[in-house]
């Protein structure tokens, strides 16, 4: 597993929540790419990496789709429940 290089950014409060989900539920980054685009979600490795290290802002519809394939909440993501 790589440790990351860069400070965390300030551009989103969702990027640790997702890191944090996908690796609990052992998924890795292009398993979580793979799901995404078939959603609709056009993101790449280099963009997923920006948002889960907070350097990039998530859409609303990355958003919904990173929600539905990480299996949690919204509310959750956004740090509104525990």
């Amino acid at each position: 597993m790589r440790i990351r290089k860069q400070a965390l950014g300030t551009r989103n409060i969702v990027g640790a929540r997702v890191e944090q989900q996908r690796k609990t539920i052992g998924m890795k980054q292009k398993d979580l790419l793979t799901q995404l685009q078939i959603r609709g979600i056009d993101l790449n490795a280099s963009g997923l990496s920006k948002l889960e290290g907070q350097l990039r802002s998530v859409t609303d519809s990355e958003l919904c789709a990173l929600s539905d394939v990480l299996g949690v909440s919204i509310y959750w993501l956004v740090g509104r429940e525990g």
